[in-house]
């Protein structure tokens, strides 16, 4: 056992004084006029947004960049989201620059989100622009992303420039495990690794994703990713795999308006799609718990019921711990004292990736929108 927590108080004081996965970087560059002549196509999936449009669609027509014009794809949807989305370009003087339109019935072997994409993207490929911009109907951009995401691909040399958004932290659940959520990506996709070419890291986060034009075509479109549950990182996938530069960070600018008021709705996200990025393998869950409980319980474990030499070491597991995660909850505007909860947000994202395995085993599927598909 003093060997078991030898190691672990090492990796955890490794990780916080070594490794740069937690810190919030990198971040987009400042804006400027280096590209102020590429012309972008936003392509927008959306399916009953309309009570979203008003916080993002609007932002996103407003952008400082005068070469944008925004392909919205109208889910079938049953609220009226193409009729707010024409209302909100009229009323903000942008009809030419907004096209609406509705893809064909979900056919098998597409994942809902992606054919709504692949749709987006055949109309935005018919325009010739020089960059597609991939991003959410939850998606709400400061006016000046649009041009900080082109500088960076300028400054950076890249053929994708994705940025994670800053989720809403506005309730107690959301403070306990969104700012969890995006510290496991970042440790599961490190950002430095995935902007080395050299590093086999790939990934993206869905919500905000600038691809040159001749990477799309390069890599086939959405259809290369036709089945992926995990959108986002199957296309960042593709896009390295194709040859493409591609660069993930940060953005505060760049905020998430989808809210989770209780346990429920952050529990179904995050278990519709846990058991695809373990690729549907029970010995891969079983390792994923393991791993879990090593790191994130076994310092609580320590610190609350050993003693002497083996509770000093989970003392500095845990300390290490909490400071790898602050960050995050400053960023996200949490607050520190969540900082000091990740043992328990680990402990619900693990029950949360058994039930996505339970789920796939049952043959529940997973979901987008109301909609259940299974996973290719």
């Amino acid at each position: 056992m003093f060997a078991l927590a030898l190691l672990l108080a090492l990796v955890w004081l490794g990780f916080a004084l070594l490794d740069r996965r937690w810190r919030i970087e990198p971040r987009l560059r400042s804006a400027d006029d280096s590209y102020a002549g590429e012309r972008v196509v936003a392509v927008v999936p959306a399916r009953n947004e309309a009570l979203e449009l008003p916080r993002t669609l609007a932002a996103l027509l407003a952008q400082e960049h005068g070469g944008l014009s925004v392909v919205l794809v109208d889910d079938h949807s049953e609220d009226g989201t193409g009729e707010v989305a024409r209302g909100l370009a009229a009323a903000a003087g942008a009809v030419e620059r907004l096209t609406v339109i509705t893809p064909p019935p979900l056919p098998p072997g597409w994942a809902g989100k992606v054919w709504a994409q692949h749709h987006g993207v055949q109309q935005a490929l018919a325009q010739s622009p020089d960059w597609i911009w991939l991003t959410d109907a939850d998606i709400r951009h400061q006016p000046d992303v649009l041009r900080r995401l082109l500088a960076t691909a300028r400054f950076e040399g890249r053929d994708m420039v994705s940025v994670m958004a800053r989720l809403r932290c506005a309730t107690a659940w959301e403070r306990l495990l969104v700012p969890a959520f995006t510290y496991f990506f970042a440790s599961l996709y490190p950002f430095g690794r995935i902007r080395h070419d050299g590093s086999r890291a790939a990934g993206a986060a869905g919500g905000c994703v600038l691809v040159r034009r001749e990477l799309m075509e390069r890599i086939g479109g959405m259809e290369a990713i036709r089945g992926a549950v995990i959108d986002d990182v199957a296309f960042g996938t593709a896009c390295k795999r194709a040859g493409g530069r591609i660069w993930l960070g940060y953005h505060p600018g760049v905020e998430s308006t989808r809210g989770y008021d209780d346990l429920e709705g952050i529990w179904n996200m995050v278990a519709r799609s846990a058991y695809s990025q373990l690729r549907y393998s029970p010995l891969l869950l079983a390792g994923c718990v393991l791993g879990l409980a090593y790191m994130f319980f076994l310092p609580v474990a320590l610190v609350w019921f050993a003693g002497g030499a083996l509770r000093l070491l989970g003392i500095v597991a845990y300390l290490a711990m909490v400071r790898t995660y602050l960050p995050m909850n400053l960023y996200l505007g949490a607050g520190a004292g969540w900082s000091l909860l990740l043992p328990v947000a680990a402990a619900l994202y693990t029950a949360m990736t058994i039930s996505s395995a339970w789920r796939h085993h049952a043959g529940a599927g997973a979901a987008w929108k109301g909609r259940a598909y299974k996973a290719g």
